[in-house]
């Protein structure tokens, strides 16, 4: 299983290109409308046979870097875990380099608040000027209980304070899942196993103190909601929230179009004001289209 990035044109946007054995190839949109099962991965496409799974750690990498426009193939029916996190993927787009393409880059901007709810978990986007996630989490155990990441997303702080962030487990639902012939893949090299003791497993222990477990939701969400089609301004908060309650929360704003507006900014990857942006016709742009 393989993964290799091609540049892309401006227009082009995230595109997953699944290269099938006889030589076929899937293609796959990144965007809302073309994920299929979130119950434990985000998945683009609705059948197995032709989707591509566990894509949030790299969308979140490629969101997080101003990455717009790429074409990606993948040998498999899922993104490599690499080693759970969004590093590995940081430090492959910083060795190759990006470029700046002369066109302007188009925002969604939450102008009112849309929210969802499911049991005691719920997610929201609120207005914001800026890019900001407030994620909480709740486990019924001491190792975890509550925790919460609360900051402003920029290249840096993604970098520095999410990206590896590795994914966690609990060893006895690990185990039934490989009984199940699923996850197959887990490891303690590429996630953070908790025992039936409430103790981390992994020899190397926490990579950020006792609260890696929220970054790394934190982590998701940034690659879930990647899958807009492009960057948002606005503040996405949730509490006990996962895969599925962020591509909901996502679905409903783009749903309601007197919720959001889709702006232009200067050609840059630096973060502007909103003061900066010019509100276009939201018709025009669709990236969340099929």
């Amino acid at each position: 299983m393989s993964v290799t990035f091609l540049p892309a044109e401006a227009g082009t946007g995230i595109v997953f290109h699944r290269m099938h054995e006889n030589g076929d190839v899937t293609e796959l949109k990144a965007v809302s409308s073309q994920v299929g099962n979130t119950d434990l991965c985000t998945m683009l496409g609705f059948s197995p046979a032709t989707s591509v799974a566990t894509i949030e750690h790299l969308m979140a990498a490629l969101y997080a870097m101003g990455v717009d426009n790429v074409v990606i193939q993948v040998t498999g029916a899922e993104i490599p875990v690499m080693d759970g996190s969004s590093a590995p993927f940081i430090e492959a787009m910083e060795l190759a380099g990006t470029q700046t393409l002369g066109v302007k880059r188009r925002y969604i901007r939450v102008i009112k608040p849309v929210r969802i709810e499911a049991g005691n978990c719920w997610s929201e986007f609120v207005p914001h000027d800026g890019t900001r996630f407030e994620v909480e989490i709740d486990f019924p155990t001491p190792l975890i209980g509550k925790q919460s990441w609360k900051g402003e997303l920029t290249a840096a702080s993604f970098k520095n304070e999410l990206s590896r962030a590795r994914t966690f487990g609990f060893m006895r639902d690990v185990e039934r899942l490989w009984a199940a012939g699923l996850a197959l893949g887990s490891s303690l090299e590429n996630s953070v196993v908790i025992s039936d003791n409430d103790t981390v497993v992994n020899p190397e222990g926490l990579r950020y103190k006792g609260d890696e477990f929220v970054r790394h939701k934190t982590l998701d969400a940034v690659g879930d909601l990647a899958l807009a089609g492009a960057q948002f301004i606005g503040c996405y908060r949730s509490y006990r929230g996962g895969h599925k309650m962020n591509a909901l929360a996502l679905k409903a704003l783009l749903q309601d179009p007197s919720a959001y507006e889709v702006v232009e900014a200067p050609v840059s990857r630096q973060r502007v004001r909103a003061f900066e942006m010019i509100a276009v016709n939201a018709p025009e742009f669709a990236p969340w289209s099929a």
